[in-house]
């Protein structure tokens, strides 16, 4: 196992990763190399997606499998060893059938990618784990040294970021063929162990700039659903009633769950990332849905335990669920698993309802307790006009962006096999309250649970926390961002606008590379740089874009404040 993907992998002064029986996840050495297996194969099938372009060959089944088969491999998404086998069997079946197409065109059609004719050896777990030992993404780092392997795992996280929000957005039926086109082309190259520095810088960049016009799509997919989302005030206290918790980032999946609920007398309550949900108004007409329930997904062990009826998740992030004793009432969606829990082939909520309807739910309701969510895309370029008025009356000295993956410090609880993230990681709470009372702050992802819940007041008006959505939606904040730079004359670098970013996995590596390659710069970002960043790289990415780690609140704010 070879496994540095996430803010909390193991670190120690001999390299950083986790290598052992289990990750600090919670995913074991067989899920993780199992994993690494699938990945060599969908390289394999990305590299005949390739091929049977230039043959002017489309398999639109490949373009749909190939995105949401990686999206499985991300940090809390799936656990199931058995189901990541079923990915990779997929995976090549798929790749055999468009190999077959290419050769119907072309007798002699061939493809010379490494990962072009991979077979697995095998039905046994076993046997697999040990044919995935030739794909474990560290094997030649003697040969290549830290800093390629550093910039390859930069291109493969952020390149999984993106698939991840490529499976999003064709749930809500959206695709485009030019960047399937390129996600191929960026993974079949990867399956060839690249080692040019110059070339997988070009690759980091080049996946954020496509990851842009991923998030374009997803945004269209959910405000055409959906509607655009307008500020709504959502209670995150319970209402007496039977009910049911639903987290992750499927918007459709929400809805669908609303269709089927509705007049069952089941309140549905948000979770994580779903909150920015209340916000659109084809979500928020149905009465049902009640509320926002708990924090940060990293707290889910205990607030699931508590909540009164069965959990849908949806996408990540999920962790362990026999600790909190939920495993027999939390069920997984789409490409979400953990073993033996119950898992959703469909789009069918009808087993979760019942489960709910047997079960008691909250016994009475809680005083209401009000936070604000749907500062969605339109309402921030409808309010372009009163921040630069605010601006050049000095009434608004900055905007801050804080916000990003949420997550926790992570110790060892009985040893690796019982890690569990129980620390804090509190920056970012001291720095969003230390936010001086002529700034405002712009927050999106469930970095924000570390002070949605708090009061900031407002400037004239206008709230001084704005809560633009999922992690997505910094899709928003960027083109409120060149709104505002255009409306002024200047580059989006010269605004009064500082991005504090918090991360954990790897759609906030690729939100990372996104702005990156759109020139913003002076990013600081935390609680820790990637375990995957040498220094190095860190240097390097310092000098081209200003990128730094945290210090401390007091030096931040300053430097930040005066830049």
């Amino acid at each position: 196992m070879f496994c540095v993907q996430c803010e909390q992998t193991i670190r120690t002064p001999a390299g950083n990763g986790c290598s052992y029986a289990q990750g600090m996840c919670g995913k074991t050495a067989e899920t993780s190399d199992l994993q690494d297996l699938l990945i060599a194969a969908l390289q394999g099938l990305s590299a005949w997606a390739v091929k049977a372009r230039e043959y002017g060959i489309i398999n639109h089944d490949v373009d749909n499998f190939a995105p949401r088969a990686f999206f499985s491999t991300l940090t809390n998404v799936n656990f199931d060893s058995p189901r990541i086998v079923g990915y990779a069997r997929e995976a090549i079946a798929l790749r055999e059938a468009l190999k077959a197409q290419c050769l119907s065109v072309d007798a002699n059609a061939h493809c010379d990618n490494p990962m072009a004719d991979l077979q697995l050896v095998s039905d046994d777990l076993g046997e697999l784990q040990r044919q995935a030992a030739e794909f474990t993404p560290n094997k030649d780092k003697a040969a290549i040294g830290e800093n390629i392997l550093g910039l390859r795992l930069l291109c493969l996280y952020g390149l999984k970021g993106a698939a991840a929000y490529m499976e999003h957005a064709h749930v809500l039926g959206q695709y485009d063929n030019d960047i399937y086109a390129q996600y191929h082309k960026i993974m079949a190259w990867l399956g060839t162990w690249p080692a040019d520095m110059n070339a997988l810088l070009e690759c980091a960049m080049e996946i954020g700039q496509m990851n842009f016009k991923v998030m374009s799509i997803l945004d269209a997919g959910e405000t055409t659903k959906y509607g655009h989302p307008t500020p709504t005030q959502v209670n995150v206290k319970a209402t007496e009633g039977k009910c049911i918790l639903i987290s992750g980032h499927d918007l459709k999946d929400l809805y669908n769950l609303l269709e089927q609920t509705e007049g069952t007398g089941v309140n549905v309550y948000t979770h994580g990332e779903m909150l920015p949900a209340h916000g659109y108004p084809e979500l928020r007409k149905f009465k049902h849905l009640v509320g926002n329930y708990g924090s940060g997904w990293q707290n889910q062990q205990v607030e699931f335990a508590r909540f009164p009826g069965p959990i849908v998740m949806t996408s990540n992030c999920i962790i362990d669920p026999t600790v909190g004793s939920y495993d027999d009432r939390i069920w997984t969606r789409s490409i979400v698993g953990w073993p033996g829990v119950s898992h959703l082939e469909g789009d069918d909520f009808g087993p979760v309802i019942a489960q709910a309807q047997q079960m008691a739910g909250f016994p009475y309701s809680e005083i209401p307790h009000l936070i604000t969510v749907g500062f969605g895309r339109q309402t921030l370029l409808g309010a372009a006009d009163t921040l630069i008025d605010l601006v050049s009356r000095k009434k608004l000295r900055h905007i801050f962006l804080v916000g990003g993956c949420d997550g926790a410090r992570v110790f060892l609880v009985g040893g690796c096999s019982r890690a569990r993230a129980r620390g804090e990681r509190n920056y970012f709470t001291d720095f969003a309250t230390s936010v001086p009372d002529d700034c405002l702050i712009l927050t999106l992802a469930c970095g924000k649970y570390r002070f949605n819940k708090l009061e900031f007041g407002d400037i004239e008006g206008l709230p001084r926390l704005v809560d633009a959505g999922q992690c997505n939606d910094a899709y928003s904040a960027i083109i409120l961002a060149v709104t505002l730079a255009e409306k002024l004359g200047c580059g989006v670098n010269d605004l009064p606008l500082s991005l504090v970013l918090s991360w954990f996995e790897q759609k906030a590596i690729v939100i990372l590379l996104t702005l990156l390659s759109l020139g913003v710069k002076n990013i600081v970002t935390g609680p820790t740089a990637p375990g995957f960043f040498t220094p190095d790289l860190l240097a390097i990415l310092n000098e081209k874009f200003g990128l730094r780690s945290v210090t401390t609140v007091e030096e931040d704010m300053k430097q930040l404040l005066s830049a």
